[in-house]
């Protein structure tokens, strides 16, 4: 193998020859049972010894998070699969998954409660319930129900007159069962306390009623419960249960109907919260009878009914993780390093590109600060004619977004591709485009029927007698504070093949016409299928000849079966492939026959994987390989649903670069790498070793 090429991990299945033809067929994993593993991943980070206790809890938070969003975003498919279904199958999926998702979450709960906050707790960080708190404490705590809590709370009784109250997704509530009858001699025994959102749900005790240099913190729910009877005087409360519900989140607009896409997605925000309902959360001493009681309130079969042994919303304890003062309990801050070598600090970026090549950014190990220089330098060159951008995730507080509003208003021609539909950034997305049109900047929204999903930056400028393009292109969103949470590449260029190819893009996502393909860029939905299939197809050519076939693919997701197809069929072959895939991964390796020569990992560490790399060899000499930086994952969604592109790196050193910092390191890695094996589970490699995150840290200025 040229030694060019990422290095084969020792250990690695040697290359085999064409099965048989009576090899099996292959079955396909579980696309949302492998959900659930990559969170079950995520999970044990919560038990690593060698983690920082808050950040063990920050990973019990993630979870919690990324369950949420699965329920609201891929389970509501599974249940209404049941619903319309009377056969098996469908009944079959619905329970396997709710008991898969179940048996997660019991998980969850049992590292919190057994590992987590009794480490915590030796730590001197403590949360007291209201038996554990003395007189002092609950004299403090009532004083805070009486001034913050409850003159926000209005308990629901309910009776003919007064209707199970609308109960907003993910929302904290109460059931209550009462004796006795009301203030009109009714016996109506059920009321609901909705807990409002702008109520913190983790409050700190000042520091001199916490003896012993200890920090002591109060959920919402134990001061609520603590209180609970005085919600309801003159009668006597026989039992209650916090509990939740999680609601289909997706917002359906038939965008072939709407007149104003924007205008309808912002009615369809006012009603997301009361969505479909898909699962309810109740603790675990909730009585079965009222925990029937809810559930067909909502419709819901039993197996969407999840008893939890604590808070029904672990995301919020995040903010226990802000509130605590201890430092060495989280990881020590990294800061990510200014790219001297390539960009030295105060020179021009546009000169640097137009001189001396592409530049290349890894982060969050680099930082992103060079992509906010590349916009504001074009911003304030009176030479820079027009600037496009497209825009997915920017968050409502955006310095990106600031400066393209400055460079409208400086008469530029500003053209932003927004995307409406970013789930869950929808709301702050319509903001930006409503402020950019009102500078006069042209906003449009991309393909009706695709998401926009490609991330580009063009920048066109005057310069002699003609123009030039400068582009950035990304595997990430244009957003500065997950470019230091997530690892992406951000990759600049004045190339102009690929910055005319990018501007042919922008054309037609504001034209929607016909245009010439892109000569070098890939483009989904349109080339960026094919080409990888058949890039695929090409190393298994290569493999049958005897010559050298490689395929290294890191995406963060493997669900299009056409793609997984031609895996297979190169494994058969003889290629040698890994694949680096941190989430949902439908390829089981090593089934015999079929896939002994790929190899599938999951890196879960300190940084979120984000970036997409595709490495392709098939045969010896330099010309014979190619690496592809992309926007998109290897899912039918990405491939046909949206507007992604992935680009070349032709540049030999930067290609070699990109080998030994975005391949070779996650395939040598021990520590946060997870090996997935043919019957769909996961392995942790090893507990010592090479962590890719953590040398490259290093590299980048991080201390020993």
């Amino acid at each position: 193998m040229n030694d060019r090429s990422p290095a084969t991990p020792q250990g690695a299945a040697a290359p085999t020859g064409p099965p048989a033809p009576t090899a099996p067929r292959l079955e396909l994993l579980n696309r949302e049972r492998a959900m659930l593993e990559f969170n079950r991943r995520v999970l044990a980070q919560a038990k690593r010894p060698d983690v920082p206790l808050l950040e063990r809890l920050r990973y019990v938070c993630i979870v919690s998070s990324n369950m949420d969003e699965f329920f609201e975003v891929r389970f509501a498919d599974v249940l209404e699969g049941a619903r319309l279904s009377e056969g098996r199958t469908a009944q079959h999926d619905l329970e396997s998954v709710a008991q898969a998702a179940r048996e997660l979450i019991d998980e969850q709960y049992a590292v919190l409660n057994g590992e987590v906050m009794p480490a915590l707790g030796r730590e001197g960080i403590v949360i007291l319930n209201h038996a554990e708190r003395n007189a002092a404490q609950r004299a403090w705590v009532d004083e805070f129900f009486q001034q913050q809590v409850r003159p926000l709370l209005v308990p629901v009784g309910l009776d003919p007159a007064h209707p199970f109250p609308q109960v907003a997704n993910k929302s904290l509530n109460f059931i209550v069962r009462l004796s006795g009858r009301d203030a009109f001699g009714r016996e109506n025994h059920i009321s609901i306390v909705k807990v409002p959102r702008v109520l913190p749900r983790v409050i700190r005790l000042p520091d001199a009623l916490v003896p012993g240099r200890r920090q002591g913190f109060v959920l919402l729910t134990s001061v609520i419960r603590a209180h609970l009877a005085e919600l309801f005087p003159g009668r006597e409360v026989e039992s209650f249960s916090q509990f939740r519900v999680t609601r289909d989140s997706d917002l359906e607009v038939d965008e072939a109907e709407v007149i104003n896409l924007r205008q309808a997605l912002r009615l369809g925000l006012s009603t997301r919260q009361f969505g479909q309902a898909l699962r309810l959360e109740v603790v675990r001493s909730c009585p079965p009878a009222m925990a029937d009681f809810l559930r067909e309130q909502y419709g819901l079969p039993t197996a969407v009914v999840y008893r939890v042994d604590g808070p029904v919303n672990l995301v919020r304890l995040n903010e226990l993780i802000d509130l605590a003062d201890a430092p060495h309990l989280r990881f020590v801050p990294f800061e990510p390093a200014w790219p001297q070598a390539q960009l030295p600090r105060g020179s021009s970026i546009l000169a640097r590109l137009r001189h001396e090549g592409d530049v290349m950014l890894h982060h969050p190990f680099e930082s992103f600060e060079p992509v906010l220089q590349f916009l504001r330098e074009a911003v304030y060159d009176p030479d820079v004619l027009s600037i496009k951008q497209t825009i997915y995730r920017t968050g409502s507080q955006s310095v990106l977004m600031d400066l393209l509003i400055e460079a409208a208003r400086r008469g530029k021609e500003v053209m932003v591709v927004v995307e409406l539909k970013a789930r869950f950034d929808e709301e702050a997305n319509i903001n930006w485009a409503e402020r950019l049109e009102a500078v006069g900047a042209q906003v449009v929204y991309g393909i009706v029927g695709l998401k926009t999903h490609a991330k580009l930056l063009l920048v066109m400028r005057r310069e002699g007698a003609g123009l030039r393009r400068y582009a950035h292109l990304s595997t990430g969103n244009y957003n500065p504070r997950t470019a230091r949470l997530y690892t992406d590449v951000g990759y600049f260029t004045a190339d102009p093949d690929l910055t005319q190819d990018a501007d042919a893009v922008f054309q037609q996502l504001a034209s929607q016409g016909r245009i010439k393909p892109p000569r070098h860029l890939l483009t989904a939905p349109f080339r960026l299928h094919r080409q990888m299939v058949r890039h695929v197809n090409r190393v298994a050519d290569a493999a049958r000849e005897g010559r050298a076939a490689r395929i290294v693919a890191k995406v963060n997701a493997l669900t299009d079966v056409p793609l997984i197809e031609a895996l297979v069929a190169a494994s058969q072959a003889g290629a040698k492939i890994d694949l680096v895939v941190r989430g949902a991964c439908m390829l089981p390796p090593g089934v015999p026959g079929l896939t002994d020569n790929i190899r599938v990992r999951s890196i879960v560490g300190r940084y979120l994987e984000h970036s997409r790399v595709l490495y392709f060899r098939w045969g010896d000499s330099d010309e014979d390989e190619a690496l592809y930086l992309s926007s998109a994952d290897w899912m039918g969604r990405n491939m046909f649903g949206r507007i992604e592109v992935a680009w070349p790196v032709s540049d030999p050193r930067l290609r070699q670069r990109a080998i030994d910092e975005l391949l070779v390191p996650y395939l040598h890695d021990r520590r946060d790498a997870w090996e997935l094996h043919a019957d769909g589970h996961y392995n942790r490699v090893s507990t010592e070793g090479v962590c890719a995150q953590e040398a490259l840290m290093h590299r980048y200025g991080f201390p020993s």
